[in-house]
């Protein structure tokens, strides 16, 4: 039988383990920090058990929490008046849980945008109405490729402003935002009980089940909806058929008509051409050269050509590394399907893919010390990265790196 030190053991090793994944320190006292200094769980039952807002700022403060003990009640109402005031609704008084729903969900969309379309203002748009004046905020992926996502971050999030205006506020350019599983751990750690996440009609029992997988683990919500934003047809006309797949097809095309008609009225003709140049820059095309073929570019396009592909065993084999492009999630082929993967994370989270919605992993593969002009290769754990740091010490050799800062 275990000893009661031996129980305890495990269960302090497996919130840490946890822990660990999440990037939280342990504040010495059974409490976990986050990257901000924030407490935002502590270790129930051998699991992280993640906290609100409202009592983190009591763990924070341990002299105002030992004081309020003796009078719970009263010493909860002051506090609780100004923090939810501001968001609740003047006119409903009365409508105290109205209210404070509200405040704590969090409406988010996660997605690539590369380039963004006329499409993308409909899936904004029914962010916006599920958020009911609520939060709401717009996470565009990080990841840049000349395939697939030819417009850098800070690129693609310049022209998005300028194409939904309505929505430039809530457009979030944070570095750390690289999958919905960051986004839903950063929201979770600043407060939110409910999340809202709006997708596509045909990525919605992806990130249904992606989601709500790992909640109480990774995060603890206690209300996760996925909300379609309507239905998408690769072969309809207008808003419903555009994707981002039809744009850059459109670019190595050279039909710069068709691009137009993917993009909003809010973005004129001269800013629409520097976006068409730029998606054009990004995917490396020079005239009279060859690119890429079209399954690579726009899977969707081509579905026969990625299919012969991979069924030839030409890509997306068992052990290669891949990253979802929808939801930003990077892991190891373990399982082929007929027309999916089965993949696991570093972190040993698993995720299926379908293969029109993955692409290789290179990142990792990086020895050049800038990733792009004037952009530094920071990925820790390549080469690049290591030429970086010893170049920022002055050292030509990782030996002479060792011997320089090696303590005396």
């Amino acid at each position: 039988m275990k000893s009661f030190f031996q129980f305890l053991g495990e269960a302090q090793s497996q919130a840490s383990m946890q822990a660990r994944k999440l990037n939280l320190k342990s504040d010495g006292h059974g409490g976990w920090l986050d990257s901000r200094g924030n407490f935002v769980a502590t270790t129930e039952d051998g699991k992280l058990k993640f906290v609100d807002k409202k009592k983190a700022k009591a763990q924070e403060e341990p002299g105002k929490r030992q004081a309020a003990k003796p009078q719970p009640t009263a010493a909860a109402k002051p506090k609780a008046a100004p923090e939810e005031k501001p968001k609740a609704k003047p006119a409903e008084p009365e409508g105290g849980d109205g209210g404070e729903m509200m405040s704590d969900t969090l409406t988010v969309a996660f997605g690539r945008f590369n380039p963004p379309t006329v499409g993308h203002g409909k899936l904004l748009s029914a962010a916006q109405k599920a958020s009911e004046g609520g939060d709401l905020k717009i996470y565009p992926s990080r990841t840049q490729d000349p395939k697939k996502n030819p417009l850098d971050p800070d690129m693609k999030i310049s022209y998005m402003k300028k194409m939904f205006p309505d929505y430039s506020e809530n457009i979030v350019n944070d570095d750390e935002m690289k999958s919905i599983f960051d986004v839903l751990v950063t929201a979770n750690e600043e407060g939110y009980n409910n999340v809202n996440i709006i997708v596509g009609s045909d990525r919605q029992a992806e990130f249904e089940n992606l989601a709500t997988k790992y909640n109480g683990e990774l995060y603890d919500f206690k209300q996760i909806r996925v909300i379609s934003a309507g239905v998408r047809d690769a072969d309809a006309e207008g808003v419903e058929g555009m994707s981002a797949s039809k744009m850059r097809k459109a670019v190595v095309d050279g039909d710069f008509d068709a691009f137009r008609r993917g993009t909003p009225k809010e973005l004129d003709d001269g800013d629409t051409q520097a976006l068409f140049d730029a998606v054009r820059q990004g995917m490396k095309i020079k005239s009279k050269k060859k690119v890429a073929e079209m399954w690579e570019i726009a899977p969707k396009c081509d579905p026969k050509g990625l299919r012969e592909q991979y069924v030839g065993n030409r890509i997306f084999n068992i052990g290669d590394i891949v990253e979802n492009l929808n939801t930003g999630l990077v892991g190891e082929i373990i399982r082929r399907g007929t027309n999916h993967l089965i993949c696991v994370t570093q972190e040993e989270y698993m995720f299926k893919s379908w293969i029109r919605d993955v692409m290789e992993y290179t990142e990792k593969r990086m020895e050049r010390r800038m990733r792009v002009s004037g952009k530094p290769n920071t990925l820790v754990g390549t080469g690049g990265y290591l030429k970086n740091v010893m170049a920022s010490t002055g050292t030509t050799a990782i030996k002479n790196f060792i011997n320089k800062y090696k303590k005396k």
